[in-house]
């Protein structure tokens, strides 16, 4: 992930709710080619979001980098970049 990218994050394991640590991000909703538009959310100073397009609840956790997750491998690494 490059300094100052949002991350992105997926949801392929169908969770109700995913923590991360970030409060502004993108959901892609599944893993390409399934996804749905890619939705910036902001969390403001709220801890919780939901998606528009999935209903996944994300919850923030401070204690996660921006590349972590709960459960774990909801964040999206793009491999072509």
């Amino acid at each position: 992930m490059a300094a100052g990218a949002i991350p992105h994050f997926h949801n392929d394991g169908g969770y109700a709710t995913i923590e991360i640590g970030v409060t502004e991000f993108m959901c892609m909703g599944a893993n390409p080619p399934f996804d749905h538009p890619h939705v910036f959310l902001d969390m403001g100073d709220d801890t919780e979001s939901v998606c528009p397009y999935c209903s996944t609840l994300f919850r923030y956790n401070p204690s996660l980098r921006p590349d972590q997750t709960l459960p774990e491998g909801c964040a999206y690494l793009d491999h072509a970049a």
